[in-house]
């Protein structure tokens, strides 16, 4: 089991460096990860809608759908807190846009 939890925790470091190189399909996984509970993660749906949100400014049409649903679940202080993780995420890897 614990050699489960390493490889849980190698995916997830290496879809977080793919994110800050603003790799769509990694910020998508992200969020799947957290809305989830899988690769270790616990469920958390504040953190999965930050990588969804930053996944659909990348163009991830899933991601645009999966933040929909899980907003639906949310609470607008939930959101809000879940876009302002998002643009802090986009400041402080100097992540743009895609075009």
């Amino acid at each position: 089991m614990g050699n489960s939890l390493k490889s849980a925790a190698f995916l997830l470091e290496s879809y977080l460096m793919d994110a800050a190189g603003g790799d769509a399909n990694a910020l998508y996984e992200l969020g799947v990860a957290y809305s989830t509970g899988t690769h270790g993660t616990d469920v958390d749906l504040v953190e999965a809608h930050k990588w969804f949100n930053l996944a659909a400014l990348n163009g991830s049409e899933l991601g645009q759908m999966c933040r929909a649903e899980i907003a639906e679940e949310m609470s607008a202080r939930e959101i809000a807190e879940a876009q302002r993780q998002a643009r802090a995420w986009l400041a402080g890897t100097g992540m743009r846009r895609a075009a």
